[in-house]
């Protein structure tokens, strides 16, 4: 039995942010409606596609879910939606708060109807502060909350990280505040609001190291960890290509300096202790990058084996699902598609008594808008003349021939 099985899960959330959120809980056995508009979730039609509707960056964050078409605009289609919550576990949305009281959706309305239901408000900014109902996406939240002044101040040039690490990280935020969520409900019989902001909780994610000297009052330094931001930080040129290679310990700078020759720079004031270290981490880390340039990348990885120090070589993303400990582990997952033929999808990477949660094909746009109006208790009749009036949408079958 999967962990959350029995459990349902309403959502209406769009983009990355809240589709990876309830992704996490369909993959722990949750039952994710997601509720799209007509037109479908943006991501549909991000990326390479077989099918229409059913592009890359939407199988990246949409398994294990069914999919429910309402045109919200539509007072029938409203009253399908609140069929559903009813009858839900958790209901999510990525709405800006001012759009949702016309709609009937507002915390307050929902949590009035439904005391045990747990509704989880992803909004880019905390409300109550000046930010509170501002458009927010991954651009402008990194922006925002320091990654790009890091970058800046490690490359001399303020760049964003090269994927999408707002949304990406607040969903896994938002999926364990959710967890949290029904778990207190468990012990008190209440559900709640619960609010993931992408701005605090990017500044909360980013200030992990780089609170560093403004912990105190008043401040032992700048704000920033030294070792992250240097500029040397990267994987090192060997005299054939690149290793990730990480010295930390004493233990392993000790080995480091005795295979590179210089033991007796162990005993030098600037590299005796992590203090040390860290604080003359820039002239550490280029002493590394000259002594590791003059031999290749296979006597470092073996150098480093032998002596136990971490490396690794340099994988590229295309290269990722030919790696053996991933193939051995079983996290890359295949699917047989009637439409769009084999699929590959990376595995939840949580394994319960060892066993790898399933994975489900995403849903077509509406392949589940009769079914779950069904279950919620809607007449069939009802539903019939919702889909008439194009207010719903069901998806017609997938086409059964495989695409090369």
């Amino acid at each position: 039995m999967q962990p959350l099985q029995g459990l349902t899960v309403v959502d209406l959330s769009t983009v990355v942010f809240g589709p990876l959120a309830s992704q996490i809980l369909g993959d722990y056995g949750a039952t994710v409606i997601k509720v799209e508009t007509p037109d479908g979730d943006s991501t549909r039609r991000t990326g390479p596609a077989r099918e229409e509707g059913m592009a890359a960056m939407f199988l990246g964050t949409n398994r294990n879910k069914k999919s429910v078409v309402l045109d919200l605009r539509q007072a029938d289609a409203q009253a399908a939606l609140q069929a559903l919550v009813a009858r839900a576990d958790v209901f999510m949305h990525s709405m800006r708060p001012q759009k949702l009281a016309r709609l009937g959706i507002d915390a307050q309305t929902l949590l009035a109807r439904h005391p045990r239901l747990v509704y989880a408000g992803l909004h880019g900014f905390a409300q109550g502060g000046p930010y509170a109902g501002k458009p927010a996406y991954d651009d402008v939240i990194q922006g925002m909350s320091g990654i790009a002044d890091l970058m800046r101040q490690q490359g001399g040039q303020a760049r964003y990280l090269p994927m999408v690490a707002a949304d990406k990280t607040c969903g896994h935020v938002a999926a364990h505040a959710i967890l949290a969520a029904l778990m207190r409900r468990e012990r008190t019989g209440q559900g709640g609001f619960v609010e993931i902001p992408m701005f605090e909780s990017m500044v909360g994610f980013n200030l992990v190291e780089h609170m560093y000297g403004q912990h105190f009052e008043p401040a032992l330094g700048d704000a920033g960890y030294p070792r992250a931001m240097a500029p040397s930080r990267r994987p090192y040129a060997t005299a054939d290509g690149y290793v990730a290679m990480m010295p930390y310990t004493d233990a392993h700078w000790l080995r480091f300096f005795t295979a590179a020759g210089r033991p007796e720079l162990a005993q030098d004031a600037r590299f005796c202790s992590m203090a040390q270290r860290t604080t003359h981490i820039v002239a550490l880390l280029d002493f590394a990058a000259d002594v590791i340039r003059q031999h290749s990348s296979g006597h470092w990885l073996e150098t480093c084996e032998r002596l136990e120090i971490p490396v690794a070589p340099i994988t590229r993303l295309a290269d990722l699902q030919a790696d053996p400990h991933l193939r051995a582990t079983g996290f890359f997952q295949r699917m047989d598609d009637a439409a769009m033929g084999a699929l590959n999808f990376p595995a939840n990477p949580v394994r319960f008594d060892g066993q790898r949660l399933p994975v489900r094909m995403p849903p077509r746009l509406g392949e589940h808008t009769r079914a779950c109006l069904l279950d919620a208790g809607l007449a069939s009749a009802h539903i019939d003349q919702l889909l008439a009036a194009c207010h719903g949408r069901q998806a017609p079958p997938p086409k059964t021939e495989t695409i090369p």
